[in-house]
Formats: C-alpha cells, sequence, structure tokens
C-alpha cells in the first residue's frame, strides 16, 4: 500500500470520507485501524486515532488484536520529537496474499502479491482463443506451483483469488474465431466453479476493467482523487470509473462498458469505441495491409515496421478516447483519466498525447480539459486489481 503524507486530508480511503466510513461493530473497528494503517504507513497509536475518530484505547485494544493476528508490525521507537516517543505502526506484508488471474480474449495472466500488493509470482500466457477445455487446467496447475512457493507459515495466509474476466466473454467469443463447440462450451461453464475445483481458495469472479480500475486507483500518490475513469486499450477497451470514492460495478459487477460508447471518426457513422480504440482494431488493420504478424502475440510485433498503419490506428482510436471521455466529464465531476495500454508505455504516452489535441479540438462551452495521466501497471493492472480486490474487501 502507498504511504500516505499527513498532511493530505482529501484521499478518498481517509477513514470519514463518505463511502468509507465503517461504524458499528467491533469487527468493523478493526477494518477501519488496519484500513488507516495500510494508507498511512508508520503512523503512531495517536496519529491513527485522530485519522479515525475512534478513542485511544479502543485503538490500543486493536493493535494489539491485530498484532496477535500478524496483520501488522511495530516499528522502532521514534525519538526526539516533541511529547511522548511514538511507534509507527506498519502493515505486515505477510500478512495476507491473494492470487489475481485475468482470463482476457488472447491471453491470461497470473500474479501472487502481498498485503503489500508487491508482486511475487508472475505468468503470462497467449492464446488465439481460451479454451475452456484445457484454460482452467493450466491456471490450477499454476496456482498450486506458486502456492508451493510460500512458506509453510505462510500458506495459511493464502485465502482468495480474484479472477478478472470480459464482461462478454461468453456472448464474443465467435470474433476471435474461437469454434462453435468452444463458444457452447463457454455459455454453459460457471467460471468461478472451474476455478475452485482446482484449488482450496475462495474465487471472486471481477470485471477485468474494474479490476484494473482499482489497481490504478491504489497506485495513485495521494491524495487520490474521488472520481477516476480508468482506461486499457488492449484486445478491447478495457475502463472502469471511481465515483464519489466508490467502484462503480453496478448489479452485474459490469457497469462502466465505456467500450461500448458509440463514436464517430472522421466524421464517418457511429461505431463502437471498441471497434476503433482497440488492438482488435488495430489487429484487423494490419492484416488487410498484409502483415502477418497480425495473428501473434502483440509481444513479437515490430511496430517500428508497422508504423504507417499505427500512426494512423493511434489517431483514430485517440479520436474515439476523447469522445468517451468528453461524455463522461457530463457525468463526472473534475475526474482524472488514467490511460494504459497493452502494448507499452510508449504507445501508452503516445495515445495519452494525441488524445490531448483531439480534446482540445472540442468547442464546448464551459469545457475543461481533465488531468491525463499513463498508469503505473500497464497491462498487468486488471491482473493486479483481480488480487487486490478480495484482500481489501476481506480485511479494509
Amino acid at each position: 500500500m502507498t504511504t500516505l503524507d499527513q498532511g493530505a486530508t482529501r484521499d478518498i480511503f481517509v477513514t470519514g470520507r463518505r463511502g468509507v466510513r465503517h461504524n458499528g461493530v467491533r469487527r468493523a473497528n478493526e477494518k477501519t485501524v488496519l484500513t488507516v494503517i495500510a494508507f498511512n504507513s508508520g503512523a503512531s497509536n495517536a496519529e491513527i486515532s485522530r485519522i479515525s475518530e475512534l478513542a485511544p484505547q479502543t485503538v490500543s485494544a486493536i493493535l494489539v488484536d491485530l498484532e496477535s493476528e500478524g496483520l501488522i508490525v511495530r516499528g522502532p521507537v521514534l525519538r526526539g520529537r516533541r511529547g511522548q516517543p511514538a511507534t509507527p505502526i506498519l502493515l505486515n506484508a505477510d500478512g495476507g496474499f491473494a492470487f489475481g488471474v485475468e482470463m482476457g480474449w488472447k491471453h491470461f495472466e497470473i500474479v501472487l502479491i502481498n498485503m503489500h500488493a508487491e508482486i511475487l509470482r508472475h505468468h503470462r500466457e497467449d492464446y488465439d482463443y481460451p479454451d475452456a477445455d484445457i484454460v482452467f487446467d493450466k491456471i490450477g496447475g499454476l496456482l498450486a506451483d506458486f502456492e508451493h512457493s510460500l512458506r509453510p507459515d505462510q500458506h495459511a495466509r493464502l485465502l482468495d483469488v480474484g479472477l478478472a474476466l470480459p464482461g462478454s466473454l461468453t456472448t464474443d467469443l465467435d470474433l476471435l474465431g474461437a469454434p462453435s463447440d468452444q463458444v457452447s462450451r463457454w455459455c454453459q461453464i460457471d467460471p468461478v466453479a472451474e476455478l475452485g475445483k482446482r484449488t482450496h481458495l475462495e474465487v471472486t469472479q471481477i470485471n477485468d476493467g474494474n479490476a484494473g480500475c482499482w489497481a490504478e486507483l491504489i497506485a495513485l500518490d495521494p491524495p487520490r482523487p474521488a472520481n477516476v475513469i480508468f482506461l486499457l486499450v488492449s484486445e478491447v477497451l478495457l475502463a472502469g470509473i471511481v465515483s464519489d470514492g466508490q467502484l462503480w460495478e453496478g448489479p452485474s459487477g459490469h457497469a462502466a462498458d465505456l467500450g461500448s460508447s458509440l463514436v464517430c471518426i472522421n466524421q464517418g457513422t457511429p461505431q463502437l469505441a471498441h471497434q476503433v480504440a482497440s488492438l482488435f482494431a488495430l489487429r484487423e488493420r494490419l492484416a488487410a495491409a498484409g502483415f502477418a504478424q497480425a495473428d501473434q502475440p502483440v509481444s513479437d510485433w515490430d511496430l517500428q515496421g508497422m508504423s504507417t498503419i499505427v500512426d494512423c490506428w493511434v489517431g483514430d482510436a485517440a479520436q474515439a478516447l476523447a469522445q468517451v471521455v468528453h461524455n463522461m466529464l457530463v457525468v463526472l465531476e473534475s475526474p482524472v483519466v488514467v490511460l494504459d495500454c497493452e502494448l507499452g508505455p510508449d504507445m501508452a504516452q503516445r495515445l495519452t498525447e494525441r488524445l490531448g489535441i483531439e480534446m482540445s479540438r472540442f468547442k464546448t462551452r464551459g469545457f475543461k480539459m481533465p488531468r491525463v495521466i499513463n498508469g503505473r501497471h500497464g497491462r498487468l493492472a486488471p491482473a493486479i486489481g483481480a488480487a487486490e480486490l478480495p484482500l481489501y474487501r476481506r480485511y479494509f
């Protein structure tokens, strides 16, 4: 977790802001205290009491319990400051572990993280499409291998698997050229149950865009904003929204499908943003231009040799992204836009720069350009967020 400057008071994870307040029973107070520690690393007992608005005696008793549970550790006493010497309270990195699995259209990604959200193990595998007959066995085997890398005392603290999936995987698999029997198979299976059969852990399904959004929200420097728009240009346009400090998941868990927004490129007919600002769209352009690499994993692409096609795609993708972002500005007040691309940080930066140009062309009265930044996790964001969310919901 990120250390929070004690002078920053508007971070959405500071207890007392709407949406993150915990009241009532002892367990809720424990989660409040642990949240304060996680986002104010090194805070003292008195500082935790002030931030959490809990009595010092209550905080002291909770800290004793959290320490006995192995969730926190106490740092060296800080002397030389005014008042009584203070003992910094720190989140124990070994206090909890979780797996994050992103099962995407053309790849799966697995991470094992600890309570500090540090990546301990990572594996990525590309495919033409997710084969329901083998993909869960592969992932299950890798999870078992990752778990064996933990010390015996750490095993009991590995409780969760977050599974990040596209919302339309079961309905749009045919677009990848998957055979009809695979399309039928995916319509019949329960991914959570399939992965649950291959692990003793609790499996939580999360939309891939929401997972990525959560990972990048956690990674933002404090004070974290109340409103965030997350966009990841992957095989489709992954998206997530944080509104007033809350991850906007919706009743189905697949809200914020900004890739399905209608956009007009070069004054053409309306189409989905997915059809323009995505690697799927870029693959189609490359294939039409005769590039055999279009069907290969993006890590094998020679972007320099494809520059003519790629440059044109960047311009059109930025147009689509600009329209998506602009239309969201009538819903969210002063959001921060986090933009990433599976093709890497250089391409993400190119898209960000071009996005600014495209948005500056809008002649809307009162329009204010939002702050657009590149994320810290890139293509790993959905897998990392898939691991972080179950940990957060269990302990914080």
